[in-house]
């Protein structure tokens, strides 16, 4: 993990642990966040990412440690917390049967903003998210994107200093992805910290400015995008394989290259780092051809993020905390 010194932290936790039975969720996280920055949160399904969301927006007691948002103890003092944070869960918390704007004033007075300045809040929001020629339909007509963009409204209201985004653009049109980024960028701009978990591994590298991957439980690495694609060499090299010879493959290939190679059983790909990308792929093709073996495929790239992402993350499925269990998206609790 490469040194590096938040020199203005305005959310931290300090060995965090979450225990759910015999299942340890979350274990001994230590993670700093620095003022206005985008923090991506990477990790397998099940790895403990919206777990450690959960206890820092004050959803979820830790079973142990410590975690701070805008210096105000997660655990001690939830209530003020609460008044510093917004968050936006896996899956829109709307109501369908009101209007946008009904829905984004509702949230303002649970704030205990005046009626006034709730609609004066709810004006702006939804013209900074383009919603507001439909902001008088009911949202039961919505599409998944202006879903998620107004469950984004509803969580800014309150102009919270850091703002949790679990998965933001889980399920919504590629068109709408990037509109979210807009907005996730644009809240930044404006003053807002933005701790960030998401799966599309190309949204964290456009977005965020620092990055940690986290693996049962724990942040296994972390660094800038250019930082963790480093480790991995400045070239990857696939070898697109038959996997009734997998073996074979990988014995023919030790030591070819710089680092782990790693097998990608859904492309049946063989990821071989590789620091000079000429060199280290004629000595690919030689080591295979004393090997007797002739791939499907063979290229090379410039390491991205899903390389690091496999390199260093478990193929073993992980576990994580189960569903909150009153039905209620935890995003809309967090902004009582």
């Amino acid at each position: 993990m490469p040194d590096h010194v938040v020199t203005d932290p305005i959310l931290t936790a300090e060995g965090i642990v979450v225990r759910f039975g015999d299942l340890t969720a979350v274990d001994r996280v230590d993670l700093a966040v620095q003022r206005g920055s985008i923090y991506g949160l990477l990790g397998p399904n099940g790895a403990g990412k919206t777990t450690l969301i959960r206890v820092l927006a004050t959803l979820l007691k830790p079973d142990a440690g410590r975690a701070t948002v805008a210096g105000i103890d997660v655990v001690e003092d939830p209530g003020l917390a609460r008044t510093r944070l917004g968050l936006a869960g896996q899956f829109a918390a709307v109501d369908e049967y009101q209007t946008g704007r009904e829905n984004v004033q509702m949230i303002g007075r649970l704030y205990r903003l005046s009626a006034r300045e709730s609609r004066q809040r709810t004006d702006d929001i939804l013209e900074r998210i383009g919603l507001v020629d439909a902001a008088d339909r009911r949202v039961g007509t919505y599409s998944g994107g202006m879903r998620r963009r107004l469950d984004l409204a509803a969580s800014l209201i309150g102009r919270p200093e850091v703002m949790f985004l679990d998965e933001p653009t889980t399920g919504i049109d590629p068109r709408s992805r990037v509109g979210i980024w807009d907005l996730v960028q644009d809240l930044v701009r404006g003053g807002t910290t933005v701790l960030l978990t998401t799966q599309y591994l190309e949204e964290a590298d456009v977005l965020a400015d620092r990055i940690g991957v986290i693996d049962h439980g724990r942040i296994i690495t972390e660094g800038t995008a250019d930082e963790l694609k480093a480790t991995m060499g400045g070239t990857i090299i696939e070898v697109e394989i038959d996997p009734a010879h997998r073996d074979e493959y990988e014995t023919a290939l030790a030591g070819v290259g710089e680092g782990e190679t790693t097998f990608d059983e859904q492309r049946n790909l063989l990821r071989i780092p590789a620091r000079e990308g000429a060199e280290s792929l004629l000595a690919v093709g030689r080591a295979l051809d004393r090997a007797e073996l002739v791939p499907v495929d063979i290229e090379t790239h410039k390491p991205t993020l899903d390389d690091v992402f496999l390199a260093v993350t478990d193929d073993t499925p992980s576990d994580d905390a189960p569903a909150p269990s009153d039905g209620q998206a935890p995003g809309r609790k967090a902004r009582r």
